[in-house]
């Protein structure tokens, strides 16, 4: 088995992992405050982390950093983008959830540009607005005078683009630690500190879950930490452009677990406008492949 195809099942197992995640989350959100459900998602992640980080030999060294600073605002990001995504979770149905996330790597552009000073040219930002049109179609029924949607779900879908863009500019934030940080590093911070920080919604109130909420959560966080580490092996094992569109095959996945765990049936405007920003961050991320392509060839020619 070669390392890209081997880092692409990895990649598929992570993102259908992720998505078995969030539908326990989304089972628990009638009883439990999101804030508590960020604390079961990052502390039992972060048992797993420190298990995997013991079992490599990077366990204490991994609290060995020079970058705290950089890890603080990544987990700030973090942390916001979690709690946005179980709080949507709670209102939208799930295929919308997915859908309205998928928008991670449209912002991402946006604010790799702003931030970083990359240059984006005319064909990526006409591929990004693209994308936030799959987005208005999602959203369609709202504004086409027959909807009935109501004004908590419109906060939800608010609150699922917040989410995508705290997670796109948790990427930012990563792509600066990678100069000074090894991965242990990382991945052990960026659970460490969430846990801390859903302390911070204890003032609102956290709830006694009834022992199957109890098993689900701790579950929930279990194999997001298993996922994190599958993740961070996907992308050790192949490029990025490479592993980077799997993203999206947990899309069938979405639509089996909304249909049957949660007699969601998607609309049509869901489905037209998932296919569309998927359509946009697949074009995205291939044309970053050819531009690092080319670059590549330009720096072997100096």
């Amino acid at each position: 088995m070669t390392d890209n195809i081997r880092g692409i099942l990895l990649k598929v197992t992570a993102v259908s992992i992720f998505t078995v995640m969030m539908a326990l989350i989304k089972a628990t959100s009638a009883e439990v405050p999101t804030g508590q459900q960020v604390f079961f998602r990052a502390f039992f992640s972060l048992l797993v982390v420190i298990g995997w980080l013991t079992a490599r030999g990077d366990f204490p060294s991994a609290l060995r950093t020079s970058n705290m600073f950089g890890h603080m605002w990544r987990g700030l990001a973090g942390a916001g983008a979690m709690s946005l995504r179980f709080f949507a979770l709670g209102i939208l149905t799930f295929p919308e959830v997915a859908a309205l996330g998928f928008t991670t790597p449209l912002i991402l552009t946006v604010l790799a540009a702003l931030i970083l000073g990359e240059t984006v040219r005319a064909f990526r930002m006409i591929t990004v607005a693209l994308g936030f049109v799959g987005v208005l179609i999602v959203l369609w029924p709202t504004f086409d005078g027959n909807g009935d949607r109501s004004t908590l779900e419109l906060i939800g879908a608010g609150a699922i683009l917040g989410s995508a863009a705290l997670a796109a500019l948790a990427q930012i934030f990563v792509r600066r630690l990678v100069a000074t940080e090894g991965t242990a590093q990382i991945v052990f911070y960026f659970s460490l500190l969430i846990t801390l920080l859903s302390f911070l919604s204890l003032p609102f109130g956290w709830a006694i879950p009834s022992l199957g909420a109890t098993a689900m959560l701790i579950t929930a966080g279990l194999i997001g930490g298993v996922g994190q580490i599958c993740l961070t092996a996907a992308y050790r094992n192949a490029p990025a452009s490479v592993v980077a569109p799997f993203d999206y095959t947990s899309m069938l996945l979405v639509l089996a677990i909304g249909y049957f765990w949660f007699a969601e049936t998607p609309t049509g405007w869901t489905i037209l406008g998932a296919f569309v920003i998927i359509v946009s961050g697949v074009v995205i991320i291939w044309r970053e492949q050819r531009l690092g392509k080319r670059r590549n060839r330009a720096q072997s020619t100096h």
